[in-house]
């Protein structure tokens, strides 16, 4: 399994355990909030290399 598969794995499984263990709105709030979070503390060298790389894996 790739190391991009096994996070998927961890992440699918700790959404299912915040939704088991929290109001599915606040569990929403933390799957999303976690990210957004992540790529604001980039600085802007750190989110323009993030956009590039994101055009480039969408065929741009």
């Amino acid at each position: 399994m790739s190391k991009n598969a096994k996070i998927a794995v961890g992440g699918v499984a700790v959404g299912l355990i915040l939704l088991i263990w929290l109001p599915w709105w606040v569990a929403f709030l933390i799957v999303v909030g976690v990210p957004v979070v992540a790529y604001l503390a980039l600085d802007p060298s750190q989110r323009r290399r993030v956009r590039r790389v994101a055009r480039k894996e969408l065929g741009r």
